[in-house]
């Protein structure tokens, strides 16, 4: 069985996170939060998952984003079976 991630410790954060007001809020919780390597992680998977929405080739996306060919993988199988995470917030986006 794998670990779970519904746990109250992160039930905690995502509440903090939804209480943020603004983007520049976001930059202060998370530059304290988060490593800038992490962040710039988190970003780049992001990326990585538009760009694969918009069909792009792995190699348009390694090389636009530097994103490693595991990464566009793992992000391409979150995206074809995954929980539908990312379309649930690109739609929102699209608004």
């Amino acid at each position: 069985m794998g670990k779970t991630i519904r746990t109250e410790a992160v039930d905690s954060l995502f509440d903090a996170i939804m209480c943020l007001e603004n983007k520049e809020e976001c930059y202060t919780f998370f530059e304290d939060i988060c490593t800038v390597n992490e962040l710039l992680s988190l970003s780049q998977r992001f990326e990585v998952a538009k760009m694969l929405r918009e069909q792009r080739t792995y190699l348009e996306i390694a090389e636009k984003t530097g994103a490693s060919t595991a990464t566009i993988s793992r992000v391409n199988r979150s995206l074809n079976y995954g929980n539908d995470g990312y379309d649930m917030v690109f739609k929102r986006m699209e608004k």
